[in-house]
């Protein structure tokens, strides 16, 4: 499976709500350290700074969204969250959503990414402790931290391919849910 990764504006709220919406409660505590009440998930995806910040996601074949890295870029060092929903776990999706998010920060000039939450959020401390941040509990929490390389051309370079292989997966993928509905609807 390719994963490909989407960079989410503001038209993109209403699936971006849809998604940490489909979140239980257990996986909402551990994204946002408490369980957000559908309603408070709705105003903290209205009030990104989209633009500022950044926000990727990744889409199923069928472009339900999958996975959401928020990367708010406004100050240095600038903070990262992740999830991933259950059903697309354990096959790398996080990591990739992490690397795209460092990429844009490092051509932001930003230099240190950090990252909050839960010590028992096991997946996001995996992911944190294999790109090699530096990863503190404390009690309950956790911080973890990188020191991120300058932006090179081939980092800008980078960034802009992905963006493109994007728009080339979202028309692939839109292409396909049409057929795929009428087949699933028993038109032929």
């Amino acid at each position: 499976m390719s994963i490909v990764v989407h960079e989410l504006t503001s038209p993109h709220i209403p699936v971006i709500q849809q998604h940490f919406r489909a979140l239980d409660q257990e996986d909402r505590r551990l994204r946002f350290g408490i369980p957000l009440k559908d309603e408070q998930i709705d105003a903290y995806v209205a009030n990104i700074r989209y633009g500022e910040d950044a926000v990727f996601g990744v889409y199923s074949d069928d472009l339900t969204l999958i996975g959401v890295a928020h990367l708010a870029s406004r100050a240095d060092p600038a903070e990262l969250g992740l999830s991933v929903l259950p059903q697309a776990r354990g096959k790398g999706i996080g990591s990739v959503l992490f690397q795209r998010a460092v990429m844009r920060a490092r051509n932001l000039g930003i230099t240190n990414l950090f990252m909050h939450c839960l010590a028992q959020n096991d997946a996001v401390l995996h992911i944190a402790r294999k790109a090699g941040m530096k990863v503190v509990s404390h009690g309950s929490e956790a911080d973890a931290w990188l020191q991120l390389p300058p932006a090179t051309v081939a980092s800008h370079g980078r960034e802009l391919a992905e963006s493109q292989h994007a728009v080339l997966d979202w028309a692939l993928k839109a292409a396909m849910v049409g057929p795929r509905a009428l087949l699933t609807a028993g038109v032929r």
